[in-house]
């Protein structure tokens, strides 16, 4: 069933005219509103007929303080020419917008086609078929506005709604939004000295020897947030500036290195963010390039103060694919019984809300380019808390053991002394590449379609591309963190690499790499098992142009071959109603963990 749905949009109104018509209970709160965002009200209501009857209490109190202009001169009321003599003269005296507050019928659709003549937004209460606009069930925090519309289903459901969503949010969210704008506003001012420094040296430079080297091609990332992110938004950051890098590199790389930060932070870490943290993360910057400090854990989270005797032990964990539920309750445990715990930054806030305030924590700053100093301050941090007598949970996203580098932290805590069995343990976890083609409704494994399934990796050591594996009709691909260079792999999945080429030329070795049809179905999984769970289905030919349109918000996967294809119909060009070819579909959201919807008995009846 189709609905519709509203552009949403933020409008800037201060030092707008808002003409608002009629009285009732609600004038005075469309009066405020327009107040609360800088715009000036102006009420349009005959004096009341009646002996001894006055404006709504909370209306007069704004009329005799001057805040709302009462335009009682005219008996009969809204006249048309009010619309086009009483706005702003920038606008030729149009008024911005109009709010009809009214519970008159002839007015409300007097007034309403009158302003959808001269295009001004209209609102009328209780009339959606009348309103040009509508206003949003709101939360506001400073800076930060949240807003939820039911597109006219119901206005305490948007409000139960957004009551809800605000109460989920951490305290102080609003303050950090203002923190992290002025960072970023810091950053911008620091981008354009150091582009007007480099400018005024490449001048000097092409008068002498000329500019030889040219301008790279760099993604540009978005002012705009009314879509998601960009397939460019993942790609590396790369370290420190270098003698290869132009001012533009300069800049991406630095805005991506705080929308990453923003990504990836939970927003609880967020949240917490102080204005010394602020400074700190400036001049971390300035040195380290892509190094992403963290704030200090608040006194509250620390553990505790007096070391035990003794060495500790460091317990390297999976926290799954992202459901909590979905944790072993081996892993859970340690959870609750750790002293200090060093999480990666792709572990959901749902398995973060699960450790005590009193546990210490600190989250990787593992980020493109920065990945192999990151994992070294972990290795020293669990090292130092654990021969302090701590108890350290080293939580990873997904298994240890699959693509989370827990292989490499076990060698080098071995080196460093500590001893499987004894100081170290491994949990497992359960994997994404597993359970993400699980709950997109893929069987990796399914008779006439696939005998076997291959776990790899779309980006391999220092981000250079692996070796791609050839193309079997009965097996299942899972290729984890490759949807940043998703253009990249398709190309070498279906077509010789230039190295392959390169051995025909020379006569050295004929391919034996059997091609991936680029028909072949594929499906995009992302934030498995979380709420915002996204699975795109389409092919290998369209996958790049899908989640380039799309979106991509990590941490996702990429699932090929004919198992796509097995619970879901493959996705192919066909014709659409709109006359447009179906390339891909998206699905958005997780219901397919709900514990509680089953009841004992249901329980009982299932084993």
């Amino acid at each position: 069933m189709a609905h519709h749905t509203s552009l949403l949009t933020a409008v800037d109104s201060r030092g707008h005219v808002h003409l608002v018509v009629g009285t009732s209970p609600l004038t005075a709160a469309r009066c405020s509103q327009s107040l609360a965002v800088g715009a000036s009200p102006i009420l349009v209501a005959p004096e009341p007929t009646n002996k001894g009857e006055l404006l709504p209490a909370a209306l007069q109190v704004r009329v005799d303080a001057g805040e709302v202009r009462w335009l009682r001169e005219t008996p009969a009321g809204f006249q048309e020419t009010h619309l086009e003599t009483l706005g702003r003269d920038e606008v030729d005296g149009f008024v911005d917008a109009v709010f009809v507050t009214s519970h008159d019928s002839s007015l409300a659709e007097t007034v309403a086609a009158a302003c959808r003549r001269r295009r001004i937004p209209v609102n009328v209460v209780d009339r959606p078929d009348l309103c040009s606009f509508a206003l949003l069930s709101t939360h506001v925090e400073g800076p930060l506005q949240i807003g939820i519309t039911t597109n006219g289903s119901g206005c305490k459901l948007a409000a139960r709604i957004r009551r809800e969503v605000a109460s989920s949010l951490p305290a102080g969210l609003g303050e950090a939004c203002a923190r992290l704008g002025s960072l970023r506003r810091r950053i911008q001012e620091e981008d354009r000295r150091t582009s007007s420094r480099t400018a005024a040296s490449a001048t000097g430079t092409a008068g002498t020897a000329g500019i030889t080297r040219a301008t790279k091609a760099v993604p540009v990332l978005s002012e705009d947030d009314s879509y998601d992110q960009s397939a460019a938004f993942n790609q590396l950051v790369l370290p420190a500036a270098n003698d290869d890098d132009d001012a533009e590199t300069t800049k991406t790389r630095r805005m991506r290195w705080l929308a990453q930060m923003c990504e990836y932070w939970p927003l609880k870490r967020l949240a917490g963010l102080t204005d010394a943290d602020v400074e700190a993360l400036l001049e971390a910057y300035a040195a380290q390039g892509a190094a992403l400090p963290l704030p200090q854990a608040e006194e509250g989270n620390r553990g505790p103060s007096e070391l035990t005797a003794g060495r500790g032990r460091i317990i390297l964990a999976g926290s799954g694919p992202g459901h909590p539920d979905l944790l072993t309750r081996a892993v859970h445990q340690a959870i609750l019984s750790a002293d200090v715990i060093l999480a990666d930054k792709l572990v959901p806030q749902g398995v973060l809300d699960l450790i005590p305030r009193r546990t210490e924590v600190a989250i990787a700053r593992k980020f493109p380019g920065n990945a192999d100093a990151a994992q070294e301050e972990l290795i020293e941090q669990a090292t130092a808390a654990a021969l302090a007598g701590k108890t350290v949970l080293r939580l990873k996203q997904g298994d240890p053991f699959v693509y989370g580098r827990g292989g490499e932290e076990v060698l080098r805590l071995r080196a460093a002394g500590f001893r499987d069995g004894q100081s170290l343990f491994v949990l497992p976890g359960i994997t994404s590449a597993l359970s993400g083609p699980l709950f997109a409704g893929i069987p990796p494994t399914h008779r006439d379609a696939a005998d076997q399934v291959l776990i790899c990796t779309g980006t391999g050591k220092k981000g250079k591309p692996p070796q791609p594996p050839g193309y079997r009709v009965s097996r299942t691909a899972v290729f984890l963190m490759a949807l940043h260079r998703i253009t990249g792999l398709v190309a070498e999945l279906t077509d010789y690499t230039a190295e392959e080429k390169a051995g025909v030329e020379d006569h050295q070795s004929q391919p034996k790499r059997t091609l991936w049809p680029a028909a072949t179905p594929c499906a995009v999984i992302e934030r498995t098992s979380c709420p915002d769970q996204k699975v795109i289905r389409t092919t290998l030919a369209h996958v790049a142009a899908a989640i380039e349109q799309e979106g991509s918000r990590p941490p996702g996967l990429l699932v090929v071959g004919r198992a796509c294809g097995v619970l879901y119909a493959p996705v192919s060009e066909t014709a659409t109603s709109d006359g447009t070819s179906k390339l891909w579909s998206v699905e958005e959201g997780f219901a397919g963990l709900d514990l509680d919807s089953i009841s004992p008995a249901g329980l009982a009846s299932l084993a």
